[in-house]
């Protein structure tokens, strides 16, 4: 087995970068969890995102499975090809996780690759949002992210966390806790606590839409204005009077709060506003 991050470190002369949010994980525990949940295993492939110093993807490997590693430092690429470089199922991806083509690693797969990683907390909504945009094509993802994201992801609608990224990824994932991962679990150890999340496709999205960006866009347009009714948040779109059309059309009460509709709703509005060929360019809500 590999050794502690500490260890790795020491020997080869490097330090966690905090510009980057480098916070290596130690936990044993943790990274069980995070192996079991992915269902990794011989004949599967499995994505890791910031491979870091390779502790969890000594874990992942041992299952046999394939393990496509992304990592952009240039020097723990040099300690993953020293320490995990005889490994005949390890395939290190030099690169910005950001950037990378997901699409390919699905390629003459019959199982979706997992995707799993310690997700850097500046990170994590553009990650999640590549992610989402390559839904199609991969299985389930354990990630780690901030507690307070965790929290957001698995609340419900009405509810204080629920925002517009719970909203945009549970219309096609399902989001489950795996562990808690306190901040001792790193090293360097971060100024808050993380949990490990499980993001499994739905056989089919809660609420078909033509255009996912279109979407995505609805939802933020709305929860950037979530102390407004429904028909004044959506005004940012179009006007009021469209806006009232499309809850009419959707079956949605015109003076709700954003945060009380669930995907679904949002996606009859998406639906009744592309029925007018209404459409956009869509950002992370």
């Amino acid at each position: 087995m590999i050794d502690s991050p500490g260890q790795l470190l020491k020997r080869h002369g490097l330090h966690a970068r905090h510009s980057w949010g480098q916070n290596f994980l130690h936990a044993q525990s943790v990274h069980e969890a995070i192996v079991r949940a992915s269902g990794a295993r011989a004949g599967m492939r499995v994505v890791e995102i910031g491979a870091g110093l390779g502790t969890l993807t000594d874990h992942l490997l041992a299952t046999g499975a394939e393990v496509w590693a992304i990592e952009r430092d240039r020097d723990l690429c040099t300690v993953l090809r020293a320490e995990l470089g005889d490994r005949p199922n390890l395939v290190l991806h030099e690169a910005d996780a950001v950037r990378f083509d997901y699409a390919a690693a699905a390629k003459d797969q019959v199982t979706p690759p997992a995707i799993v990683g310690n997700l850097p907390y500046q990170l994590t909504g553009p990650l999640l949002f590549v992610l989402l945009d390559h839904h199609a094509w991969t299985g389930p993802w354990v990630v780690m992210v901030q507690k307070e994201v965790a929290d957001r992801l698995c609340s419900p609608p009405g509810s204080r966390e629920y925002g517009g990224v719970t909203a945009v990824m549970s219309r096609v994932r399902a989001v489950t806790r795996v562990c808690a991962a306190p901040r001792g679990c790193f090293l360097p150890p971060p100024r808050v606590d993380s949990a490990v999340i499980r993001l499994d496709p739905h056989p089919q999205p809660r609420g078909e839409v033509a255009d996912a960006h279109g979407f995505q866009q609805l939802v933020r347009a709305t929860f950037q204005q979530r102390r407004k009714v429904l028909s004044n948040a959506l005004t940012s779109l179009a006007g009021r009077d469209a806006a009232l059309r499309w809850c009419a059309v959707a079956g949605v009460d015109p003076g709700i709060r954003p945060e009380r509709l669930g995907p679904e709703e949002f996606a009859a509005l998406q639906r009744a506003r592309e029925a007018e060929g209404a459409s956009g360019d869509a950002g992370a809500p």
